[in-house]
């Protein structure tokens, strides 16, 4: 096209698309509501470049080919920010709020202000300046008084605007730089394939990525900005914002990106129930957060309050628990799983995180263990988000111990000493012994988890007691157990033992899905369990199938097929079946079990729910069950994906989430009546 057009039809054509590129990348980044595809856009941005390669004198200051970088730069000018680029004061609890207040209140004496509360990203702080509504310079924070100018990196940044949507003599902004999760995750993938150190953390990692010296590296590290305040504008159409909340809806209707889940508040009881609310929500959020910032609305109030030499004393930021903490490792002990996976785990110096004790963290397997050097004796970051159990992200070499050896995996079972190997493609050594304890203690205990038989009341040390006892070699002698037995063992009443008995005796009639799912088959969760029961129609059938039959299952691919052929081809295995059975324990799959059809028509099939609050006719597990019956899938965030959203009493975040994205929402009653109407209009075949 390039090739053919005249002059003149090429600078039109560039001003075009300048224009075309500036709108969708407001509708992507700003208004969260694309137009066009990822592909269309960048259609766009390859026209524009190749005009500029023809064309180099239609190249100008806010063209969008500049995001890709250019050729690295000797060093960083630095430049003194027109007013002071402040850090917050830091709050660590509600009592530390209220006496940042009462400060407050003694500046502005009887006047009372509102409140803006915003998410505290975990990222870097910049100052960006527009002239003539074409981006000018980019100044990271620096001291506060002056700072680096970074301004061919920030041009690298999409969601930063190269010019502004409406004109404006002069503008500067503030904003946080940051990674998300998934650009911070495939970031380290990358360093550690290429044998470099991992980024302890997003912020760590955008930091150094904003002063990189090569922008081409910068651009290609996806960083994403969202500005949080207005620190200058020189206008004479509009005069500046009385208010905060104003301001960020003029940087809005700019286009510069401000974080949608701000809120404003009449007063503290206002922002306590804002933090709490994102606190829930905090690791569902694309990008990381460490609490809230909470700043006074009005901007005469903010003059009266001023700053101190360090803080304004009209903005706080609200921390929550921290979720990553260094520590030192006290030992490094290998643990042995229901399936025989041995996992090393590192025994920690005590330390806080995320507002518990934490004195043990994963380390996965002996490849994550090498690749992080991790040593006994090290100093090391761990990570915990949200329920997950905490895991060691990195060491730090620069305090190693000078007589700290590197980690060996063993080579036999640390519990009953068998061989430990490790087959070609796996990550992870197995005992070979399937009559270990320890083997035998987890199977136990994920053969009563509540997605398996749901046996309530047989915990860790119980079960540690009927292992270690050798009365209970494997979950079909629980079947066997009576009071009178029960009764000998330590913290064991006649209550206690008659209430486990009941537990276990109800076990014997659930839907076959959970005892599959119960055997503890290595790659078999809950929904392939389903898709087995289902589709084979009893526990004789499954450990009949051949692999063949297996692979052509819904959610049964063929590693999860492999992997129930060979455990029902162990004749340990298969006599454990047989005594279930023997001991009244339901193999044949149940009449709603049976209703999946794969070429017909299935009224769930395709959609998606998330279950959030208590419901009043089921219980969450009930729920899911029957979602999943009727061919619907249930997951735990809510997304732009989510086509429902279920909501009982108490519904939290994902409820506002729902909301937010304009996601269906099903309260109890009207949950009820889609399963009923679901089930109506479907006549499933079998029995």
């Amino acid at each position: 096209m390039t090739d053919r057009a005249a002059p003149d039809d090429l600078a039109r054509r560039a001003a075009e698309l300048r224009e075309r590129i500036a709108w969708h990348r407001k509708r992507y980044y700003v208004d969260d509501d694309p137009e066009i595809s990822d592909a269309e856009y960048d259609a766009l941005e390859r026209e524009l470049r190749a005009i500029e390669l023809e064309r180099p004198d239609l190249v100008t200051a806010d063209t969008p080919s500049a995001r890709i970088g250019g050729e690295p730069a000797s060093g960083f000018a630095t430049f003194r920010h027109p007013t002071p680029l402040l850090s917050l004061d830091n709050a660590y609890d509600e009592g530390e709020l209220r006496e940042w207040e009462a400060r407050l209140r003694r500046t502005i004496g009887s006047l009372q202000p509102t409140y803006v509360a915003e998410p505290k990203i975990d990222g870097l702080s910049i100052a960006v300046h527009w002239r003539d509504g074409v981006l000018e310079r980019a100044v990271t924070r620096g001291d506060g008084e002056v700072g680096e100018v970074v301004t061919a990196n920030v041009r690298t940044i999409r969601s930063i605007p190269l010019r502004l949507a409406r004109p404006v003599a002069a503008l500067e902004a503030r904003g946080e730089i940051f990674l998300s999760r998934d650009a911070f995750r495939e970031l380290n993938r990358q360093r550690e394939e290429a044998g470099e150190p991992s980024f302890a953390n997003p912020r760590n990692a955008a930091a150094g990525t904003v002063r990189l010296l090569d922008a081409r590296v910068t651009a290609s590290r996806r960083l994403d900005c969202h500005f949080y305040a207005l620190a200058r504008i020189e206008q004479t159409a509009f005069g500046p914002p009385q208010t905060h909340a104003a301001a960020l809806e003029l940087l809005g209707d700019l286009g510069l990106r401000t974080n949608p889940l701000r809120r404003s508040c009449t007063g503290l009881d206002g922002v306590l129930s804002y933090y709490e609310w994102l606190r829930e929500r905090r690791d569902a959020l694309a990008y990381e957060i460490d609490g809230i910032v909470v700043k006074v609305n009005e901007m005469d109030l903010r003059d009266r309050a001023g700053a101190t030499s360090k803080f304004p004393r009209w903005a706080v930021a609200w921390k929550f628990p921290a979720q990553q903490a260094t520590t030192r490792v006290r030992d490094i002990v290998v643990q042995v799983g229901r399936t025989g996976k041995l996992t090393p785990v590192a025994e920690l110096e005590p330390v806080s995180l995320a507002g518990t004790i934490v004195s043990r963290a994963t380390l996965h397997n002996e490849d994550d263990v090498a690749r992080k050097d991790v040593r006994v004796g090290d100093v090391v970051w761990i990570e915990k988000a949200g329920d997950v159990i905490p895991q060691v992200i990195k060491s730090v070499p620069a305090q190693r111990l000078p007589d700290a050896v590197p980690f060996r995996m063993p080579t036999e079972c640390p519990v009953c000493g068998a061989a430990a190997v490790r087959d070609e493609g796996e990550a992870a050594r197995y005992c070979t012994n399937a009559a270990c304890p320890a083997q035998r203690r987890e199977r136990l205990l994920h053969f009563a988890s509540r997605p398996g038989m749901d046996i309530q009341g047989l915990g860790d040390a119980l079960v540690g007691q009927l292992v270690a006892e050798e009365i209970v070699r494997d979950a079909s002698e629980l079947y066997a157990l009576d009071a009178a037995r029960l009764t000998e063992l330590e913290r064991m009443g006649q209550k206690s033992a008659a209430n486990l008995l009941a537990q276990i005796e109800a076990s014997r009639r659930l839907p076959l899905h959970r005892l599959v799912y119960a055997l503890g088959i290595r790659h078999v969760g809950e929904r392939a369990a389903r898709k087995l029961a289902s589709g084979l129609g009893s526990l004789a059938a499954i450990a009949e199938a051949p692999l063949e039959a297996l692979e052509t299952l819904e959610d049964v691919g063929p590693k999860t097929a492999t992997n129930v052929r060979e455990f029902f081809e162990q004749p340990l295995n298969l006599d454990l079946v047989r005594r279930l059975e023997a001991a009244g324990v339901n193999t044949i799959a149940l009449a709603e079990e049976r209703r999946m059809q794969p070429e017909g028509s299935v009224p769930l099939r395709g959609k998606t729910f998330v279950l959030t609050g208590t419901l009043p006719q089921r219980t969450r597990e009930e729920a899911r069950s029957a979602i999943e019956d009727l061919g619907g899938r249930v997951v735990q965030s809510v997304s732009r994906k989510t086509d429902f959203v279920v909501a009982g009493a108490d519904a939290g975040s994902k409820l506002a989430r729902a909301r937010e994205l304009g996601i269906a929402i099903l309260d109890p009653d009207e949950f009820d009546r889609l399963l009923r109407s679901a089930q109506a209009t479907w006549a499933p075949g079998g029995s």
